[in-house]
């Protein structure tokens, strides 16, 4: 019986270190995709460019707000899908 109280701890444990990590990442990301947005918006680059950014950091910040619900693994696809759209706009600058 206590084997398995250890292992149902370890497995909570894991599942709340992913929850914790996707949520920091998603908010993390979030808020540098924000801030290359706007940085972009005040310079000179193309409307797409900061564009892209904005949906990618809105994006990221979904995928936070999944990690922090438990959706770590939706989570985990969006911050990846979120990435490639700012790293996408950045390729039209």
């Amino acid at each position: 019986m206590d084997e398995n109280a250890e292992e149902y701890e370890e497995e909570y444990e894991d599942a709340r270190r992913a929850r914790w990590t996707a949520t920091g990442t998603g908010a993390l990301l979030a808020l540098v995709g924000l801030a290359a947005s706007t940085l972009r918006l005040t310079g000179s680059a193309p409307v797409l460019v900061p564009g892209a950014y904005a949906f990618g950091a809105a994006v990221c910040g979904l995928a936070s707000v999944l990690g922090a619900r438990g959706r770590t693994r939706r989570a985990l696809w969006l911050l990846v899908i979120g990435v490639m759209v700012m790293a996408l706009g950045d390729q039209f600058d």
